[in-house]
This record gives C-alpha cells, structure tokens and sequence, in this order.
C-alpha cells in the first residue's frame, strides 16, 4: 500500500512539472524580427531584405514582418526579395503603410499576411522605364507570369494578380478593360488581398492573435550602408566613367601617374561590393582583366588598331555588364537575364561619356583660364631670337642611324652617338634598328626602316 502511495505521488509530480512546462511555452513570447523597405526597389533594398531574412533565421525569430512603402523599382531586384520571402520558412507579414505599387505588389503578394494602413493602395504593377513609359509587352508578359505564380503560391486569385500588370483583363464587378487594377484598402480585403486594415504594427498584431511578443529590429550597419551605396546603379555607372577615363588619360601621358590611380581605385570599389553580394563572380572580374591586358597588347605591341583592341573592348563591356547581375543557377552562366539588358546600358553609356567626356576635357582642360598656368603659353617668336635647329634636322634628311628606343610610333632615335626625337612614318620600330631619315616636323623626326 505504501508503494502503490509513491508511485502515485511521483506520478503527480511528472504530471505537474509536465504541464508547467507546457505552461511555459504556451506563455513564452513570440519573437518578431522587423525591417523596413521603404525606398526604391533596388539591389540595396534586395541586400537589406536578404541580410534581414537571415539574421532572422539565426535569430530563431517565429514571424518575419516588413514596414513596407514604395513605388516600386526595378524588377530584378523585386524578383530576388519575392523569391527569399517565398521560399522562407518563418511567416512573413507585411504591413503596407501608404504604398505598395508596382515592384511593391510584387513583394505583398509574395508575403503569408497582408495588412494595411488606412488610405493605403496596392497595385499598379506595369513595368515601365524611368520616364514612366510603358516597356514592350515581352517584360509584361514576364512580369504578368511572376504575379499569377507569386498569386498561386499563396492561395491569392492570379486573375486579380495579373489585372495588376495587364489592362487588357476583365474581371467583372472588379476590373475594367484598359485599366490597370490598383485596390484599396476595402477592396484589397474583399478580394483575399489585405487580412486587415490596422493602424500600426501593434494592431497588426493583436488581429493575428499574438498577445506576448517581442520586436528584434534590424539594423543596417555602415559597412552595410557602403556597400549598399556602391551598388546602386547610378554609383556603379559614376566609377566605370571613371575607371576608362583614368585609363584614357594615362594613355595620353608618360609613366605612371594619377590617372590610372583612379582607375585602379575605382574599379576596386566597382568590383569589390559585387563580389561580396554574390553578384560578381571570379571568371567575370578575370573577363574585365583579360581585356585590359589584350588592349594594352594592341596599344603597346602592335601598332594599328585590330582584332587584340576590339577584343579587349569587349572582355571589358562583358566583365563590368555581367558583375552587375546574379546568378540564378549553379552554372556559370545561369545568370539573372532580367538584368542584363540594364545593366548593358549602364556600362555603355557611362563608357561612351567617358570616353567622349575625356577626349572634350583633355582638349579644354589647358585652354580654360582656370587651369592656364599648368600649360605654358609663351609664344617663342624669332624676332626676339628664338630659333629652332632647322639646319641640323634638314642635314639629317636621308642620313641613316638607329633606333634608340622602341618607336610606338615617338620615341628616341642615335645618330653619331647624338640622340633625337623621332617618330616612326607608320607602324612601330623596335630597338637597335637601322632607320633612314624621310623628314621632320615640330622637332621630331620622321623615320622608316632603312
């Protein structure tokens, strides 16, 4: 009888410790990891959303829940944010405060819970360029595909999603034809695509049940903050300009100097955020690499301009476009094809207005007043004694010597142990050469292989 008194007294004690502890973890609170998207959609809100996302993992947080407004942005980058959300394991919530629009809507739609403050709007999904002009209908269509799939995959009508990119759709008592479908609030909740409208996070909260929480904000830190400044498109532009302006000015000047300084440091801040967001892989920096070898072959090595200079004009386009643009598979070129036609012309243009914009300031740079006083300006007229070794250099016509140094196509020629400047007719001259003397101009002479 006595043991049958402790077996049931120490069955008591498991049972309570048993129910304590489920006491416990249904009284624990809910961790709420937060982040704001409230700018641009663009690859530093595509690093903001991933560190987030994942500092929430590591964080065990159990619901992930982003502050969102914005516009919209570019389409790659909002295809990137909507693929994490989907494929995350923790709940993702969004709270629409005023604006989810276009890229927006992308990323809403992609979240488990949808809710919204008073006045807000989603929608308006066209795909349009930075003036506002509607694109083709080939990045429609494309677009149109994400929002029926991102729709699908959360039980959301894809008609609606699509009426969102498409005018051309009818959906009756919602839609007109010819018009892009953007919601309201009411409309957002009557159509499956807002759970509430609420007035602040609290709220948002308490509606999805959850009583005992706490909030983990994430914070951006400053090397974060730099990196996320470096890729911006319009910065990435700025440094290609810069780095092939730095090497067409080093080109127009002897040794080593400023110049290609700049460009060595600016392609280091152009390549280094892209590699450390995944984007710039090994093989495409080497692409860059390789074309500025085989340019400074055609520059320095060969004379003309062939099959080494265009090759090595390409490598370099090639290398800068394809840095710009992530992966999507685990082969080389399984790359982000959304992106690719804008991040080419970035690269163009910032390499066309360099190039031009260096020729035009190479020709002003000396003529301005500002920056007179770096040129001399002083005429030297023969009147006041002046005079230039005419006599010596025509003496010099026909005579044979050789080459001092490599003529690509200036360089030092030796006639009876005396050094001159000189010029090669066409072509380039190697060292220890026989040249014959053809003419002269402006203190140089003009030579040819003897």
């Amino acid at each position: 009888m006595k043991t049958q008194w402790i077996k049931y007294a120490l069955l008591s004690i498991i049972l309570s410790l048993f129910l304590s502890s489920n006491a416990l973890s249904d009284s624990s609170s809910v961790k709420v990891y937060t982040f704001n998207i409230d700018e641009m959609i663009a690859p530093p809100v595509w690093r903001t959303t991933k560190k987030a996302m994942e500092m929430a993992d590591k964080n065990n947080a159990d619901l992930i829940l982003i502050h969102l407004n914005t516009y919209g942005g570019m389409l790659d980058a909002a295809d990137s944010i909507r693929t994490k959300i989907l494929d995350s394991k923790i709940p993702v919530y969004v709270f629409i405060d005023n604006n989810a629009a276009s890229a927006g809507a992308l990323i809403s739609i992609a979240c488990d819970s949808i809710y919204m403050s008073p006045g807000s709007s989603i929608g308006a999904a066209t795909v349009v360029d930075q003036q506002g002009k509607v694109l083709p209908d080939k990045y429609q269509s494309y677009m149109r595909s994400m929002m029926r799939a991102t729709a699908e995959a959360k039980d959301r009508d894809p008609d609606i999603a699509q009426a969102m990119v498409d005018p051309k759709v009818y959906i009756d008592g919602i839609t007109d034809t010819g018009q892009v479908l953007t919601f309201t609030v009411s409309e957002a909740i009557e159509n499956n695509f807002c759970s509430a409208e609420v007035n602040n996070i609290k709220e948002l909260l308490e509606h999805a049940g959850y009583t005992d929480y706490e909030f983990v904000e994430h914070h951006i830190s400053n090397t974060d903050k730099v990196i996320g400044w470096l890729i911006n498109p319009m910065i990435s532009g700025i440094l290609i300009m810069i780095i092939i302006g730095g090497i067409y000015f080093e080109l127009q000047s002897p040794g080593i100097g400023f110049p290609i300084a700049a460009s060595v440091i600016a392609a280091l801040l152009y390549f280094a955020p892209l590699y450390l967001e995944g984007l710039a892989n090994n093989w495409e920096i080497l692409i860059f690499v390789l074309g500025l070898i085989l340019l400074a072959v055609e520059i320095f090595a060969i004379p003309g301009f062939g099959v080494f200079g265009i090759l090595g004009v390409f490598f370099m386009i090639t290398g800068l476009t394809l840095s710009m643009v992530g992966n999507v598979g685990p082969g080389i070129f399984d790359v982000d094809t959304t992106g690719i036609v804008q991040a080419f012309l970035i690269v163009m243009i910032s390499f066309f207005l360099s190039v031009f914009g260096s020729i035009f300031i190479s020709k002003q740079l000396f003529t301005t007043h500002a920056f007179g006083h770096l040129a001399l300006d002083k005429v030297q007229n023969p009147e006041e004694g002046y005079t230039s070794a005419i006599s010596e250099y025509s003496n010099l016509i026909g005579q044979r010597g050789k080459t001092y140094t490599v003529l690509r196509p200036s360089g030092k020629v030796i006639f009876n142990d005396e050094l001159f400047d000189a010029v090669a007719r066409s072509g380039m001259i190697d060292k220890d050469v026989d040249i014959i003397v053809y003419d002269y101009k402006n203190a140089q002479l003009i030579v040819d292989e003897a």
